[in-house]
């Protein structure tokens, strides 16, 4: 099994300075406008104007902050402010580790054709697999709802949204957090922490939207938990989670140096007890 080893800073250093000139090259040939737009660069590509670029992620930052369940506009705007940075910042942490070297390489892609879910099911209990399959299960979704990459110019990077994209589920299942508001706007922050990519920050202002206990506790247990863990963890998108399936979760958690925050489930399960034993007392 490939560990997660960067590569020496001289290389690393030489390898960003490689990557960060055939960057500007990209963002360069976007120099069009509406009447003279380029073919695109692969598949389902859609070449965008600044000024569209600009239009999108404001449009869809404010209607997926109205409605967070809208996963289409919450991809649209990842996409629309990943460039032109940090798109390729996290590229170029892929390129200096030999594990994101061979995912660029490889190009896996996750979803119920490349992994199967009956085979998943009957991987051991406490596996990487079995908490992946069983989180899927319980949460009510599947790995096919990730909507294909469409607006970032250059291929390899539209392909590291696309990965990114797909492994967020692991992440899920690795951290245990549900998919309730609270849940998702705390995993966005750890990988905001992690990953740099803009979306996952604009996502945190979701916590406007909560209640007052759930605000509470994303300010005095998810946000610090996720600030620490995701500055201090390995890159989790060099993590090839297909090689992954049969490993111990805690013990990938312990090399990727993750601590698994509070069940978020137990807590709201008790708050709404208690909700429910106070209302009987009141009747």
């Amino acid at each position: 099994m490939a560990s997660i080893q960067p590569l020496r800073p001289a290389a690393r250093r030489a390898l960003q300075a490689k990557t960060c000139a055939a960057c500007g090259a990209v963002s360069n040939q976007r120099s069009f406008s509406v009447f003279n737009r380029p073919p695109p660069n692969y598949e389902g590509h859609v070449p965008l104007t600044r000024i569209e670029r600009a239009g999108l992620a404001v449009g869809s930052g404010v209607m997926s902050l109205i409605n967070p369940y809208r996963h289409d506009l919450i991809a649209a705007l990842g996409e629309a402010t990943a460039t032109p940075y940090f798109i390729y910042r996290l590229r170029d942490a892929m390129l200096a580790d030999p594990t994101g070297r061979r995912i660029l390489r490889d190009r896996p892609r996750i979803s119920s054709k490349t992994l199967s879910m009956t085979h998943l099911r009957t991987l051991p209990e406490g596996s990487v697999g079995r908490a992946y399959v069983d989180w899927l299960d319980r949460e009510g979704v599947t790995p096919d709802t990730r909507s294909a990459v469409r607006y970032i110019d250059d291929e390899e990077c539209a392909y590291v949204m696309q990965r990114y994209r797909e492994c967020h589920d692991f992440f899920h299942a690795v951290t245990g957090l549900p998919i309730v508001k609270e849940g998702e706007v705390a995993l966005k922050a750890f990988e905001f922490a992690n990953t740099l990519l803009p979306m996952t920050g604009l996502s945190m202002l979701a916590v406007t939207t909560m209640k007052k206990q759930e605000r509470g506790r994303f300010w005095n247990i998810y946000l610090p938990w996720a600030i620490r863990n995701g500055v201090r963890s390995k890159e989790v998108i060099n993590v090839y989670w297909e090689e992954q399936l049969e490993r111990s979760v805690e013990d990938l958690r312990a090399e990727l140096g993750i601590e698994q925050p509070p069940d978020l489930r137990d807590m709201r399960a008790k708050e709404k007890a208690e909700r429910k034993k106070l209302a009987k007392q009141t009747a």
